[in-house]
């Protein structure tokens, strides 16, 4: 810690593109408690642009230096999911805190094997399931508790992966191949389960899954080549959750002309719909409806001004990891335990391996 604030050090960081130059760095340097002090890219040129673009003290090529950076506290991991196993272990091994961006692992036993390997080396850990601090999700979450609809007896909800469509930018190619763990299923479905599970503050227990894929193609739009889609585009899953609910999900590829969100939450006094202009909460502009009691249909809800939780002006996306990092400043100050962590990663990762199972062999799989 240097000046009252955590330095971090972000692997895989690139001056105009990347997670880690739209969504961490606005983050982190609209942050009261952080501080970038340290960057990798594998060409030290790349590097040291970023470096410079963000006013980071130190541009390191190899993920090495930047784990001996002694200004260093926390390691942000942000490259694409086949490296995250190395990079992770390495920077647990050195001792560092990690923030790792979902998915934790390419698969399930590589996300079990890193949250055992920092609970063996005792260190803290965040995993990027940022969509859980969008304050729409968190507004219903509370009228949830509060009785709104009383008990939920089910819910519906429709998708859009964005990925998965006719037309791909090239630097989502790498998504489309089913061995590298970042297809439509491993990201957009698993930040919507993960955020309904947290909203209705209950996992899902049992599903019974079909996964497709029905689009075989995709055009790269830089370069107008044709690549083959070898992930499912189409998952349909319906279960029972802890709490007694039955949910039901569908999700397709790319982007719908009709609806790309909406999760409906039917309960025994009332209703609520959070829809969404993107695929799933905290990249579109989102709205809640709801109606209670004798109302005959829903209406616009309008959300009270102390759900927002990062005041500085940024975009949506790095709003939501803004909030995570400020959810992670207060459990550090306060000893709570609020940020989704590598426990809550293996968690979703059993889910998505019982919904590929499912699928795989026609049987319903239990959690």
């Amino acid at each position: 810690m240097k000046n009252g604030k955590i330095g971090v050090g972000i692997i895989g960081v690139h001056p105009s593109r990347g997670w880690a130059m739209t969504a961490h760095l606005p983050a982190l340097k609209a942050s009261p408690d952080f501080e970038v002090v340290a960057l990798t890219n594998l060409d030290p040129d790349i590097a040291s642009k970023a470096a410079l673009k963000f006013n980071v003290p130190y541009a390191f090529q190899l993920h090495e230096d930047l784990l001996a950076c002694p200004d260093v506290d926390w390691v942000v991991v942000t490259v694409k999911v086949p490296y995250h196993f190395e990079l992770v272990s390495a920077a647990i091994r050195s001792g560092k805190s990690v923030y790792c961006e979902w998915p934790l692992g390419n698969g399930l036993q590589e996300a079990v094997e890193l949250e055992q390997l920092a609970q063996k080396y005792k260190v803290q850990t965040v995993v990027g399931l940022q969509s859980r601090t969008t304050p729409e999700v968190n507004f219903i979450r509370d009228l949830i508790r509060d009785g709104y609809v009383g008990e939920v007896l089910s819910v519906s909800l429709i998708g859009s992966g964005m990925i998965g469509g006719a037309m791909i930018p090239e630097q989502f190619v790498y998504t489309l191949n089913s061995k590298n763990g970042a297809g439509m299923i491993n990201v957009a479905f698993a930040h919507v389960i993960d955020t309904v599970s947290y909203m209705l503050d209950s996992g899902i227990i049992e599903v019974v899954a079909t996964l497709d894929s029905r689009r075989k193609t995709a055009q790269i739009i830089e370069t107008e080549a044709i690549v083959a889609i070898e992930t499912p585009d189409q998952i349909a899953v319906s279960g029972k959750m802890k709490s007694g609910s039955v949910i039901s999900a569908h999700f397709r590829g790319g982007l719908s002309r009709g609806s790309n969100f909406r999760l409906e939450i039917n309960g025994t006094q009332g209703d609520l719909i959070l829809t969404s202009s993107l695929g799933y909460p905290g990249l579109g502009e989102t709205k809640v409806q709801g109606a209670q009691g004798k109302a005959a249909a829903v209406q616009d809800i309008k959300m009270p001004q102390n759900y927002k939780t990062v005041d500085a002006d940024l975009e949506i996306m790095a709003t939501t990891v803004a909030s995570n990092y400020a959810l992670l400043a207060a459990d550090l100050k306060n000893g709570t335990k609020t940020v989704p962590t590598f426990a809550d990663a293996v968690k979703l990762h059993r889910l998505i391996f019982a919904v590929e199972q499912s699928a795989a062999t026609g049987n319903r799989q239990h959690l």
